[in-house]
């Protein structure tokens, strides 16, 4: 599935932007807990993507194989939520809870952001 790679290429490459301008914005404004619930958030969301790409992956390859197919991670990626939402509740003074969940939810936003960009290119 490479145009699945493609996808997860572009979108990496604009999460690490995003994290970048995170970083930057907590270490030069006041909001430090709001931009470092945005970091663990969006590191997460990174890390759920690239495990949702590698479980497509795996279920692709297992189909063309005639395989039997377990899940997508789907369990996996819920667990990652309740360990960001653990932390947040562990350290309130150093993490929002609201910005968690935002940052939780980055990949899927850049991912249809994308879609549309690149669905833009393609139709001109």
């Amino acid at each position: 599935m490479p145009e699945l790679q493609e996808i997860f290429t572009r979108s990496k490459k604009w999460m690490f932007y995003l994290l970048a301008i995170y970083v930057l914005g907590w270490g030069f404004t006041s909001y430090q807990s709001v931009f470092l619930g945005l970091i663990l958030g969006t590191g997460l969301s990174l890390f759920n993507l690239w495990l949702m790409v590698r479980k497509a992956d795996q279920f692709g390859d297992k189909v063309l194989k005639g395989q039997k197919i377990r899940s997508l991670g789907t369990f996996s990626r819920m667990a990652t939520g309740a360990f960001a939402v653990i932390i947040a509740l562990r350290y309130p003074d150093y993490l929002n809870i609201i910005s968690i969940v935002l940052g939780l939810m980055t990949s899927y936003i850049v991912i249809m952001i994308d879609f549309f960009i690149h669905t833009l290119r393609i139709n001109k």
